[in-house]
């Protein structure tokens, strides 16, 4: 009698323990996929949905619908035949959102830290090209012109450097004038002062906690005597507000702006590419930057030229 019962008893307890497993390791791969699945061309098509993984910035992303990045990826997600799905994220995690690992920069190099889940299948908002950036992401061609300028408010007693025409020059004749000036700039963004050497020029350095749209508002209201600004955004500022702020100079040489990709994506990535390849021959993409950037192809013509 007691081994009958034993025997049931036995069996009951497999059963669940069975089922147990069973159901751990179902949710283990459930949890495993949202965290390391990135999503290639077929699996986008799949699903029937682009995910446009969007930081606010600037007219990339202007947070009301628009911004030349978001038409971009929307005329994208047509070409590809699926919905258009936008992700906001932040300057912090979009990387993370898209590779499904939480990482760390340092300088030009980049620490792992840990699995995250994955929520979009490409970055587009003014991301510009980094070292670190390129050791976990591919980016596509490049899509936008850039460089990073010393802007300051408008009555500061510093004038802006007389162009010589040698840029490494200017970036010294810049660097020159910051000694003593406190200075803002973003970290782990293109904005990082670490990257372009400003802590031995003499400058008090400030990382700013805020959103980069407040830099330059940050500059004439006080909490500092200049930032560090990209130059799509800066054009933004002097359009904006015209007497406010002015460029002292550059402090890098021409850069380039792209979108990412994980690089389990490289279909995603070469069809992007593509189609990329087709809005420049069809005039397609200089309508855009004309739309949201016009001041730009004054500044950087061959780059639009093609």
């Amino acid at each position: 009698m007691r081994l009958g019962l034993y025997s049931r008893y036995s069996s009951v307890v497999y059963n669940i323990s069975f089922w147990c497993c069973f159901l751990c390791s179902a949710l283990f791969v459930i949890l495993w996929t949202s965290i390391v699945y990135a999503g290639d061309l077929s699996e986008v098509k799949k699903r029937g949905v682009l995910r446009h993984l969007g930081v606010p910035y600037a007219n990339f992303v202007t947070g009301r619908g628009d911004g030349l990045d978001v038409e971009l990826i929307k005329l994208f997600a047509q070409h590809l035949g699926v919905k258009y799905l936008y992700v906001k994220t932040s300057w912090k995690n979009v990387i993370s959102d898209l590779i499904g690992k939480r990482i760390e920069p340092k300088g030009n190099n980049v620490r792992v830290l840990g699995p995250v889940p994955v929520k979009g299948d490409i970055i587009a908002n003014g991301l510009t090209i980094l070292p670190w950036r390129k050791k976990v992401v591919n980016y596509s061609i490049p899509t936008f012109p850039t460089q990073i300028w010393l802007v300051a408010r408008a009555n500061l007693p510093i004038k802006p450097i007389k162009p010589s025409g040698k840029i490494w020059d200017d970036i010294q004749a810049t660097k020159r004038l910051m000694k003593g000036i406190v200075i803002l700039g973003v970290a782990n963004t293109c904005l990082d002062p670490s990257l372009y050497g400003l802590s031995r020029t003499g400058a008090k350095i400030r990382l700013f906690q805020g959103s980069m749209n407040d830099l330059a508002p940050a500059v004439f209201l006080g909490k500092a005597e200049a930032t560090l600004l990209d130059v799509p955004d800066a054009l933004l500022a002097l359009a904006k507000w015209p007497g406010r702020i002015k460029v002292i100079g550059p402090l890098s040489p021409e850069q380039r702006m792209a979108c990412a990709f994980d690089k389990a994506s490289p279909r995603l990535l070469e069809s992007f590419n593509r189609f990329m390849e087709q809005c420049w021959r069809d005039g397609t993409y200089v309508r855009l930057v004309k739309k949201y950037y016009p001041a730009v192809l004054e500044y950087y013509p061959r780059f639009f030229k093609r």
